[in-house]
């Protein structure tokens, strides 16, 4: 059928792809596919797509299963216009073994969505962006650090190194009481257009903080705890870890971070109308991380980088992989990523317009970048970004907010000797940074705090345009943990 895309299956590497042969359907509006009997499996299967999507709406999907007689299935993944191919790891499915016992196999892929009946209807192209030229884990970033320019290096006694300063008061700003803890390595994130949840931290001393979990309702600048209840367990107390709210299905997700020397890969989903969590035993691989980031994009989360565990007597380790979420089927597996992609880092930022994701700055010991990578999450493939004007200098633990379809700013960090106090704004159109400099920005040196944009759900207005930035938190590397909430009007520092 002209205008539908064709699909294969690669189970070995010695053998070429199979092509997945169209079978009829009861329905105008499905199809199903199926490959030939799969005589033999090997560690992974690579799915991907070729051709012409024109007859498909935008949002169709292709979920793809593994079936074998007798009913059974398993899901695999899924296959959307944005995002063609992935990878699916047999190793990381229990049910596999006794699912191939006594039974043929092979996989089936099931349209979700509808086909265009216009035969005049021209053909969408999925058109190629304009290409852009171009240790202990979870501790004060510079405890164990021999101070230096842009390159450190790790002391190798961590024990001589000071501990934080505690805080004698609790600040506050722009009428908003400071009733959550000083602390650092949190979260924020929106839970409708008129609540931030705020998740974990650590604050004085080190110190995990005992009141983890609040919300602020920002139409009257008011702090509370966060009451809610759990079918299972809630995210035990972390730092580096990542909060994406999904304003489609109102859950918020979090993911991965670190506690001590405990690391986490798990995944606990927050239903913001009932206030429920959930944990999520999925499926597929994905390493623990911390520091790393988390982008939503066509309701899939996307996660590169962060610092993971490694044994002893090796130091922890950066990874420069990216690896992806399906909430539909909470499975974990990853993409075919293109091109030239940045170094293994953590303390990064990714800020996501339309469907480009841009990499900025981040840590590996002893080196600290300050440079800026693109990722075109629909042809998914990594490009160096050659930018105009003083890029920032290299930093970490800093934070990035969208503030229009064409720009994103970031403020403060740590440059592996010093908590920062600049702030920058890039022009994905010109690929320009620029220097900010207002009264209203924040004059504090600070790291690990958190940032986002206000209103990030607008749920009646059609104008979800960013009108504010909401920080809070963070450290001034000296041993001072922030408590104060600081709401900025975009206007009055991208307008200068």
């Amino acid at each position: 059928m002209e205008g539908l895309p064709e699909f294969y299956v690669l189970c070995n590497t010695c053998e070429p792809p199979v092509r997945l042969h169209r079978l009829p359907s009861d329905s105008q509006e499905s199809f199903q596919l199926s490959a030939p009997v799969l005589p033999s499996l090997s560690s992974q299967l690579l799915l991907f797509s070729v051709g012409d999507w024109s007859g498909l709406s935008h949002d169709s999907k292709y979920e793809v299963q593994l079936e074998a007689t007798g009913g059974k299935k398993i899901t695999l993944g899924t296959l959307s216009r944005e995002s063609r191919c992935f990878i699916w790891d047999c190793d990381s499915c229990k049910d596999l073994t006794c699912m191939l016992k006594d039974s043929k196999v092979h996989v089936a892929i099931l349209i979700q969505g509808q086909l265009h009946h216009k035969k005049n209807e021209p053909k969408q192209e999925s058109r190629k962006r304009k290409r852009l030229k171009g240790e202990e884990e979870n501790i004060c970033p510079n405890k164990g650090l021999v101070k230096g320019d842009t390159a450190k290096s790790k002391n190798k006694n961590s024990k001589s190194a000071p501990l934080p300063k505690p805080v004698a008061v609790a600040k506050t700003t722009n009428g908003i009481s400071g009733v959550p803890s000083g602390r650092w390595g949190h979260t924020l994130c929106p839970a409708d257009s008129e609540t931030v949840i705020l998740i974990g931290g650590q604050g004085t001393r080190m110190q995990f903080c005992k009141d983890s979990m609040w919300k602020l309702k920002t139409e009257k600048n008011t702090w509370f705890p966060l009451e809610t209840v759990a079918d299972g367990s809630t995210p035990e107390a972390r730092t580096g870890h990542t909060a994406v709210f999904d304003p489609e299905s109102c859950r918020i997700y979090v993911f991965g971070g670190s506690k001590n020397k405990k690391w986490f890969n798990d995944v606990h989903i927050l239903d913001t109308e009932a206030w429920r969590w959930r944990s999520v035993e999925a499926q597929g691989k994905v390493p623990p991380l911390s520091y790393h980031s988390c982008s939503l994009f066509q309701g899939e989360l996307f996660v590169y980088g962060g610092v993971f565990p490694r044994p002893n007597p090796q130091p922890d380790g950066c990874s420069d992989s990216v690896y992806i979420f399906d909430p539909q089927h909470e499975i974990w597996y990853q993409p075919i990523v293109l091109g030239k992609k940045p170094s293994a880092r953590s303390g990064h930022t990714a800020s996501l317009l339309n469907r480009e994701l841009y990499i900025f700055g981040g840590w590996d010991t002893p080196l600290c970048y300050n440079d800026l990578f693109l990722l075109d999450l629909g042809l998914m493939e990594f490009s160096p970004v050659e930018v105009n004007g003083i890029s920032p200098s290299p930093r970490s633990w800093h934070s990035a907010a969208s503030v229009s379809d064409i720009s994103f700013l970031i403020y403060g960090g740590y440059d592996g000797n010093q908590a920062l106090t600049d702030t920058h704004m890039f022009n994905t159109v010109t690929k320009t940074w620029t220097a900010l400099v207002h009264k209203s920005l924040p004059r504090s040196p600070r790291a690990g705090y958190a940032m986002l944009t206000l209103p990030a759900v607008q749920e009646e207005s059609k104008d979800c345009s960013p009108q504010e930035l909401l920080i809070f938190g963070g450290g001034d590397n000296e041993g001072q943990f922030y408590s104060d909430t600081v709401r900025l009007q975009i206007t009055d520092i991208v307008n200068l």
